[in-house]
């Protein structure tokens, strides 16, 4: 099977064994829900309820007037306990809503069926935005800002890589709601113009290949793309230019190259909040490790704490472990375990001690170049590292920072164990905000 690739990135261990062909299944629904106001880029949500208000499923109880945010809805039907700041898996404080679980039924029962070709694009652009869809493989852009182009698009792009090691809840949406990604593909292609859907598939996925080749073999929209296993190949940069060849500028959108990118799960989210209204108020999660006693692939809702989660899969207790929201390269490991599942949280990884880089004392650059070797963005980490240590936000600038897509390709290279992708991070947002008063002067 001819696979198309990229330059740089690195073959990691995939660790997918232990979910990669197991069944979707659902989550116990908890006692309690902590669902944050800030669950997408752009400007958080205020909340639209107070401590005592009754809430159910699929009600919207957090919104924002600016064009850059997403609503945010009640996953559960409940009573709220308290709304206040609380730290949540990103390492953030958002204000919260915490909701205390009554009622046996608990699931999103829709009250609308909508037909997608009797609709015009702006109401799907609406539908989408009403029902609080954003990027679910981690960036969390909001989905109605990103499908409503100015202009057409030539390709619709799918994230079927899912390059991140253990995550395998993209794989089985593939293989278990085709279907309803086809319609979901369809929706946006309309929406966007495009006049192909390609479907990046990493071919380590060889069901999904099979199934959605099946499944679109009548459809002249659609054509899988298979590719080679290596990480980052799912990120939005290094995904079109594997599948079409087309580089993104620096600055620029990926629509300015006539590129949309949607994640697997987003895509299904689309088809369902235009067909049937509904909100994003559950997603897949893998919940995964050496050590878990029932790992799988869950529906889960949102704010759901990842306590529940580990003691719904047999864990009662994790010391000698550390618990990650996300995947093993970018996840966060969380301090708490009432720490709740969002929008674009794609996994709970409970690791062993030894499978983990503790901290040590921060040591020296020792030249050998790997993270500049691996770098799928052709920068060089090293250097930007030592700017950002030494706060040289004006090295850091001319060495093209903002260019870094955080993959940790280079902390995983690393021999000397530098925290380079932390000292990145903490320098973004400074640099970010001197570019922007340069603009503006």
């Amino acid at each position: 099977m001819e696979t198309k690739s990229f330059s740089g990135g690195a073959h990691v261990p995939h660790f997918k064994s232990f979910t990669d062909e197991l069944s979707i299944q659902k989550m116990s629904v908890p006692e309690k829900v902590i669902i944050p106001m800030h669950q997408s880029l752009g400007d958080p949500c205020k909340p639209l309820v107070k401590a005592g208000d009754k809430v159910t499923v699929g009600q919207k109880i957090g919104d924002s007037d600016e064009m850059i945010s997403a609503p945010v809805h009640s996953s559960v039907t409940g009573t709220v306990r308290e709304v206040e700041e609380l730290w949540y898996c990103s390492g953030d404080i958002a204000k919260s809503v915490v909701i205390d679980v009554e009622g046996e039924e608990q699931e999103f029962v829709p009250s609308i069926k909508r037909d997608p070709v009797n609709m015009t694009k702006e109401e799907i652009v609406a539908a989408v935005k009403e029902a609080g869809i954003v990027g679910m493989g981690g960036a969390s852009f909001p989905t109605s800002v990103n499908i409503n182009t100015r202009q057409p698009v030539d390709y619709l792009i799918l994230n079927g890589a899912e390059c991140e090691p253990f995550l395998t809840c993209d794989h089985r949406a593939m293989v278990e709601r085709a279907d309803e990604l086809i319609a979901g593909a369809e929706i946006i292609s309309n929406v966007i113009g495009a006049k192909k859907c390609l479907i990046g598939i990493e071919v380590n996925k060889p069901d999904a290949i099979q199934t959605l080749q099946e499944k679109t073999k009548d459809k002249d929209l659609f054509e899988i793309v298979p590719l080679a296993v290596k990480y980052p190949q799912g990120f939005k940069s290094i995904m079109i230019k594997s599948a079409t060849g087309r580089d993104v500028k620096r600055g620029a959108r990926s629509a300015e190259i006539g590129c949309i990118v949607r994640n697997v799960g987003t895509t299904i989210a689309v088809y369902e909040a235009v067909v049937y209204g509904k909100p994003l108020i559950e997603r897949i999660v893998t919940v995964s490790g050496p050590d878990m006693q029932q790992p799988g692939n869950y529906m889960t809702k949102i704010g759901t704490p990842v306590g529940h989660i580990l003691k719904h899969c047999g864990i009662e207790e994790v010391e000698g472990h550390k618990v990650v929201i996300g995947g093993p390269m970018r996840g966060q490991a969380q301090d708490t375990l009432d720490a709740p599942i969002i929008k674009n949280s794609t996994g709970v990884l409970m690791l062993p001690n030894e499978m983990v880089r503790e901290d040590a004392p921060l040591s020296n650059c020792v030249r050998c170049g790997k993270c500049v070797e691996r770098c799928p963005m052709k920068l060089y980490p090293n250097q930007l590292s030592m700017y950002a240590e030494t706060e040289n936000y004006e090295g850091l600038e001319q060495w093209n920072i903002m260019d870094c897509m955080e993959c940790g390709i280079c902390v995983f290279s690393c021999p000397a164990n530098r925290p380079i992708l932390e000292f990145i991070r903490v320098a973004k947002p400074v640099v970010k905000k001197r570019e922007m008063a340069a603009r503006n002067a």
